[in-house]
């Protein structure tokens, strides 16, 4: 047993497979938030021995009543819990959009970000850090979560607008936000 992501695009009832990563990638937290599984601890029980049908988090996703209990899954035959809610991720990277998105690099004074119960992010670098030369661009990512794709996209629009970094570079918040914005994102539409 391991994990893995399996990245694809949904139209019109139809899966398109895009690619199969073997490890826990950074938007991990989406599956998490619309399945209230904790894909880290679940990952780590496996790697432990623990059986997928003994670890709380997967009982509950299949609808055992009993999170704790011992009884086995047919994970072939029972129905899992739906997906709730919807998520909309960002990442924020040190990029400069007004330089075709050029990586940038260099110390931060400062960055405020507010975490709410629709609202959660995490950053690797922090004030008095710094986004070196050769590292990914990518240092922190918000998530939004809502009942409603809409809700969702309000709830990202206003963290990215309260969100403040100072420092030596630049960011692509102001853009992640006039994306969101968009009536095309708002409609949902494809290019």
């Amino acid at each position: 047993v391991g994990v893995g992501t399996v990245e694809y695009l949904y139209r019109d009832g139809q899966f398109f497979f895009l690619e199969m990563n073997p490890r826990l990638q950074v938007e991990h937290t989406v599956t998490e938030l619309i399945n209230d599984i904790n894909l880290p601890l679940a990952m780590l029980l496996v790697g432990m021995d623990i059986p997928l049908h003994r670890i709380p988090d997967i009982r509950t996703l299949w609808g055992q009543s009993d999170r704790h209990g011992t009884s086995k899954i047919d994970f072939t035959v029972e129905n899992r819990n739906p997906a709730h809610g919807h998520v909309i991720a960002a990442r924020i990277t040190a990029e400069n959009p007004d330089a075709g998105f050029r990586p940038t690099s260099g110390v931060l004074q400062e960055i405020n970000f507010r975490v709410s119960p629709q609202v959660w992010g995490y950053f690797s670098v922090f004030g008095r850090g710094a986004v070196h030369e050769f590292a990914d661009s990518q240092f922190g990512h918000i998530f939004s979560v809502g009942s409603t794709r809409e809700s969702a996209r309000k709830h990202l629009i206003l963290a990215l607008r309260d969100l403040t970094i100072y420092g030596a570079i630049r960011t692509t918040t102001q853009v992640c936000d006039l994306f969101i914005s968009h009536l095309r994102f708002i409609m949902n539409m494809t290019v």
